[in-house]
């Protein structure tokens, strides 16, 4: 049970932690353009002639 003591406190730093990493790249930008690299890979535009 001691080791409770040092697991909740991690788990929370982490889950917390996650949580900021995801709001910064919903700010970021990240996800504004979901379908535009599906596209992208079947773009003929970067093979030579």
């Amino acid at each position: 049970m001691n080791v409770l003591i040092y697991l909740v406190p991690i788990a929370l730093a982490l889950g917390i932690g996650a949580l900021f990493a995801f709001l910064w790249s919903l700010k970021s930008g990240q996800y504004d353009d979901v379908e535009g690299t599906a596209w992208r890979i079947l773009s003929d535009e970067d093979l030579p002639e």
